[in-house]
């Protein structure tokens, strides 16, 4: 079995055919470079990551060539595919009972997540995965893959569709509607949320006695620092970096209003910066009002 392969927005493997959409920024230099502009990351820009897509949604791909889902051993091992698909989730960072392939511990999203990162591991380890996982609950998944595999890999496909879905020659949508949708996707609310963490940060307008102290405003030390943070809380976090980059817009709207002021040690008030900033994208990925974006 070979999946077949088209543009599209965005990658994902469609339920109805067997095949993975790549996403349309891929095919040139130019487009990659306005998506990091835009989001500040290319998901799949480097060879690394594209391979670990590619296994990834490979997973969704054979699941569908061979109607795998509808098993009950399918469903024993990792739940029921039919269950609705989240806006969101809350991962388990602790937990065993998943392989971890993708950012973000994505096999908890869903349950064809699940199956399709267990896959991708599968494959990428494909002499390691027992070692790897040993110990774990999620090894038993592993090794279920392993027997299923082994059965369907000289079957013909129970689905041979070659369907594009959403592919990039029927899309009407320009990019400035596209990118507008996808930050819209990841946007932030409540604009006072920060407003304690700020006023812990910074100085609130100087008083008489502190007038003389140097210092520069906290929205311009936001600003001064703004791809570093973004960089770096991103990295640490996981959150993603379109994300992480609205938390700094909205903070530094908040620190111009309160006023607020940047004194003493600047490296000092950086790391500080950095450290609060990581624990509001963290608590942001595993709180469950908000939870990881999908």
């Amino acid at each position: 079995f070979l999946p077949h392969f088209w543009l599209s927005t965005e990658w994902f493997a469609p339920e109805d055919a067997p095949g993975i959409a790549l996403p349309f920024y891929l095919a040139h230099p130019r487009l990659m470079a306005l998506e990091r502009r835009k989001i500040f990351e290319v998901e799949g820009g480097s060879e690394k990551r594209c391979l670990k897509l590619l296994r990834h949604e490979a997973g969704h791909a054979i699941d569908t060539a061979y109607a795998l889902h509808r098993r009950k051993s399918y469903r024993a091992h990792f739940g029921n595919p039919d269950k609705p698909y989240p806006r969101s989730y809350t991962p388990k960072p602790n937990s065993r009972r998943f392989v971890l392939h993708l950012d973000l511990w994505y096999a908890q999203a869903h349950p064809v997540e699940d199956f399709a990162e267990t896959f991708a591991v599968w494959l990428t380890y494909p002499k390691r995965w027992r070692s790897r996982y040993e110990g774990w609950p999620a090894l038993k998944k592993l090794e279920y893959m392993d027997e299923l595999m082994q059965e369907v890999r000289d079957c013909p496909p129970v689905s041979r569709s070659r369907k594009q879905i959403e592919p990039l020659s029927r899309l009407k949508t320009t990019l400035r509607e596209h990118y507008e949708r996808k930050c819209d996707r990841f946007g932030i609310e409540d604009e006072a949320f920060y407003d304690q963490e700020l006023r812990r940060l910074f100085s609130e307008p100087a008083s008489e006695a502190e007038s003389s102290l140097p210092s520069i405003s906290a929205a311009a030390f936001l600003r001064k620092h703004r791809r570093e943070l973004r960089l770096t809380v991103s990295n640490w976090s996981g959150e993603w970096a379109f994300t992480v980059d609205q938390m700094l817009s909205q903070m530094i709207g908040r620190a111009k209003e309160l006023h607020l002021r940047a004194r003493g040690d600047q490296e000092a008030l950086l790391r500080n910066t950095v450290a609060m900033l990581s624990v509001q994208a963290t608590n942001r990925l595993l709180s469950s009002s908000k939870g990881v974006t999908l």
